[in-house]
């Protein structure tokens, strides 16, 4: 499979992500994410962001809110660093390139492909039969949202790694089948680092999740500091002691390890580092310590978050504009693969 295909792509290198509209963005999307973004466009990556809006449709959904929904995560995105004049930032059901590129390749992934796709298993549950086609179909969607923009790197975490794997098997297959040699790149991940896998502050081995019914259990980017503050200081640590002063410390403690992990994300340190400093200290002293820091760095986040909410004119300038220059990107390499097709031409 996409394992073993090689490419001769020779296109810009170009970085693609998008993000949901769904429930309030939190500390490990942050961390896991939106930093990231940010860290690849001030490192001078080409970079694509796109709140998927269309994905957002194939579970429920109060359309009621969804504009506005739109509006709070590319808030959020360029609250956390994404400049819209530096990055093309857009919601994916402004580019029609998303859709007619999805159908193309539709007939181009096999049925068998999609079947082993586990997210799809984990969100359907036991009543796949009920599900929507289109949730089914999401990572074909996913494929097209990358190639429309020929993007050759994906940031994405491990959830994400088999939706990536059928991106550079569909590219690989249409390059091939319609005789267009490396017309599509095969997507690269760009592997996450220290902080991606932020997990729950009331069960260390669930990710911080934005569903999760307990508002305990995340660091909301809306969040106050005061609300921060408490819900660091109300998180499950465990009953075996102190901060250990090794890693090998952290081995059966998930919660304690998570919080490690945020203060090393938050401060740009190793978890060596963190417990160099904090090892052998009691948690009354730790939590405080990142309570602070957390507040420290999110505080600013939150109130330019809370200012473009508060303007969504602003938040509609940068969306429109940037609709504009992604159409700009994918509508010449839409226009190629219908040519590729053989499509009948005005």
């Amino acid at each position: 499979m996409s394992e073993q295909v090689t490419s001769n792509y020779k296109g810009p290198q170009r970085v693609f992500s998008g993000i949901q509209p769904t429930g309030n963005l939190h500390l490990g999307n942050y961390l896991g994410a939106l930093k990231k973004f940010a860290n690849l466009q001030d490192d001078g990556w080409d970079c694509v962001f796109c709140v998927v809006d269309l994905h957002a449709i194939t579970m429920p959904f109060d359309q009621s809110q969804l504009a506005n929904q739109t509006r709070q995560i590319a808030a959020a995105m360029m609250a956390s660093g994404i400049d819209p004049q530096k990055s093309v930032l857009f919601a994916q059901s402004s580019v029609p390139a998303h859709t007619e590129l999805a159908w193309v390749f539709d007939s181009v992934a096999r049925m068998g492909w999609l079947e082993k796709m586990i997210q799809f298993k984990e969100k359907s549950g036991k009543d796949a039969e009920r599900s929507s086609v289109g949730l089914f179909n999401y990572p074909v969607l996913q494929a097209a949202d990358i190639l429309a923009y020929k993007a050759t790197h994906v940031p994405v975490g491990e959830d994400q790694r088999q939706h990536l794997e059928l991106s550079r098997d569909i590219a690989d297959r249409f390059n091939r089948e319609y005789g267009a040699p490396d017309f599509f790149p095969l997507p690269e991940a760009l592997t996450e680092g220290p902080g991606a896998r932020i997990m729950s502050l009331k069960d260390g081995t669930k990710k911080m999740s934005k569903s999760d019914p307990a508002e305990n259990s995340r660091i909301n980017l809306i969040d106050d500091a005061d609300t921060i503050s408490r819900k660091i200081k109300k998180s499950k640590t465990d009953t075996l002691g102190d901060m250990p002063s090794e890693v090998a410390g952290l081995e059966g403690r998930p919660e304690v390890a998570n919080l490690v992990g945020i203060y090393g994300a938050l401060a740009d340190m190793s978890d060596e580092e963190v417990l160099a400093e904090y090892g052998g200290k009691g948690f009354g002293t730790f939590k405080p310590a990142l309570a602070d820091l957390a507040v420290d760095h999110l505080a600013p986040i939150t109130a330019c978050m809370r200012e473009l909410i508060d303007n969504p004119a602003e938040i509609d300038t940068a969306l429109r504009s940037g609709a504009e220059r992604a159409s700009a990107i994918a509508e010449p390499v839409m226009e190629e693969v219908r040519q590729i097709l053989g499509f009948w031409r005005p």
